[in-house]
């Protein structure tokens, strides 16, 4: 388990490395940075006063090596337009997008769980369909579309829900269900298929002619070891949910982390850019590890492979 562990932590790095230079590169390669912090209406000297200033004179090497160094020690410098510094900025607005993102994920486990064993367990009948049905719904609406329906059913009509704001659990009902949305049909689908090949396994068969519930076949011997590829699936779509709610927190207006980087990038505020992009890449990272270590302690086979 140690040595299993050990290789996808290296890969884990190597990874999070390869990002981190991906995200210093793009912002590069998108022009002259220096140009764009001074403005159209700058002249030449001004131009060349900020490059200076912001080291953007020096090695692209140099450059990246100590916007790195910074960023291992949470310093990504300070905002151009917030006229603050970056880490305080993402300290006030993390709280928002992780709670929203682990909302939209217990969401959409407790609801597709729950449809894939159905769907498994009646497989070919009505409920099956039904399941599926729902699944190729969930793929083929968008999640921006869903939260500007909710707000015109919930918020606008009905006046249940508020529209925008993180003052109380209400404002996270529309944008939890909105994010969590296009996450149920990749765990509903995978919960199923992992049930059905389940099913139809000897010790299943073995279990059901020593006369035990179906219930106790069901849930404790057969969700328990289908269950397992949805650990590492949660895991990536937890991941998703936190890039993906750049959207969800545009639509609904709430300051998270995702609103602060659309704000950024409408306004040519680089280093939060860099920041947000390194910040959710590293998370998705950690999350992959996590899940792989957690498949291995859960499942033998992986670590033995």
């Amino acid at each position: 388990m140690l040595s299993f562990t050990s290789q996808r932590l290296l890969v884990a790095l190597s990874v999070a490395l390869t990002v981190s230079i991906v995200a210093f590169m793009l912002l590069h390669l998108s022009g002259d940075l220096a140009t764009a912090i001074a403005g159209p209406e700058s002249t030449a000297a001004q131009v060349e006063q900020i490059r200076h200033q912001f080291g953007l004179d020096r090695p692209l090497s140099v450059q990246y090596l100590d916007w790195l160094w910074h960023a291992l020690h949470f310093d990504f410098g300070n905002s151009f337009y917030f006229r603050d510094t970056v880490t305080s900025l993402i300290a006030s607005r993390m709280p928002v997008t992780m709670t929203l993102g682990a909302i939209s994920l217990a969401l959409a486990l407790v609801i597709a769980i729950p449809l894939g064993v159905l769907a498994a367990v009646y497989s070919g009948t009505i409920i099956d369909r039904l399941a599926l049905g729902f699944c190729v719904l969930g793929q083929a609406v968008p999640a921006f579309c869903l939260g500007l329906g909710l707000i015109i059913v919930f918020a606008v009509q009905l006046r249940w829900l508020p529209v925008s704001g993180t003052a109380s659990w209400k404002n996270y009902v529309m944008p939890s269900i909105a994010l969590g949305w296009y996450a149920v049909p990749a765990v509903m689908r995978l919960s199923r298929n992992g049930m059905l090949e389940v099913l139809s396994s000897d010790y299943i068969r073995t279990a059901r002619a020593k006369g035990l519930r179906p219930s106790v076949v069901i849930l404790k011997h057969a969700l328990r070891n289908a269950i397992i590829p949805v650990v590492a699936l949660a895991a990536v779509q937890f991941g998703f949910m936190l890039g993906g709610s750049i959207v969800i927190e545009a639509v609904f207006n709430m300051q998270g982390l995702g609103y602060l980087a659309w704000e950024a990038i409408a306004r040519n505020d680089f280093p939060v850019v860099q920041a947000v992009v390194l910040i959710l890449a590293t998370i998705y990272v950690a999350l992959t590890f996590i899940a792989d270590v957690a498949n291995a302690f859960l499942d033998p086979r992986i670590r033995l492979a």
